[in-house]
């Protein structure tokens, strides 16, 4: 069962999933077609990707060009994470504007971030596991992002740890939407 709560930015939503609790353990369900099918979520899955951070590691804020962009649905299987999704389409009210969500590996919520957005997160735990379904295919010829600094996002530390490529992304300001 999935509860859903509505953003400042419309389609960014937050999932929060129900447990099932017994003397064995936990089980939980982060996906079923069917639900999301329901609830009229986009829920063609088409790559699976799993990524172990340390604290402190910022990745993105990254986006897939046209024709492969993708809608992400992220969770976050062990601690916590800061995760933000940057509205970059062209016709929206929202445009560079940001959602944040705090994913928690105890709390056990999703974002549900549609095709349009740029997508990143800050590590807040000493490490972090974080499971992204995306509805397209990686395409390194699409690949592209902004830079993490420049949407106006209250990030809680300074010195954080990015990647090469991260860091030569364009600022928002500069930037020019392909959505």
């Amino acid at each position: 069962m999935y509860k859903v709560t509505k953003t400042n930015i419309s389609d960014c939503l937050e999932i929060h999933l129900t447990p099932f609790e017994d003397e064995r353990g936990i089980i939980f369900k982060p996906f079923h077609c069917l639900d999301f099918n329901r609830l009229r979520l986009k829920s063609d899955f088409k790559e699976e990707l799993v990524v172990k951070s340390k604290k402190n590691v910022l990745r993105g804020l990254h986006f897939q060009k046209p024709p492969y962009t993708q809608g992400k649905l992220i969770y976050c299987i062990q601690g916590e994470i800061m995760d933000v999704a940057v509205d970059l389409r062209k016709s929206s009210s929202t445009y560079g504007q940001h959602v944040i969500f705090y994913l928690d590996s105890e709390k056990y919520n999703m974002a549900y971030i549609p095709e349009g957005f740029a997508h990143g997160y800050l590590v807040l735990s000493e490490s972090a596991t974080v499971t992204y379904k995306m509805t397209e295919v990686y395409a390194p010829k699409c690949e592209d992002g902004i830079l993490w600094n420049s949407a106006g996002i209250k990030w809680p530390i300074s010195d954080v740890i990015l990647s090469e490529k991260d860091l030569e992304l364009k600022s928002l300001e500069v930037f020019k939407s392909p959505f």
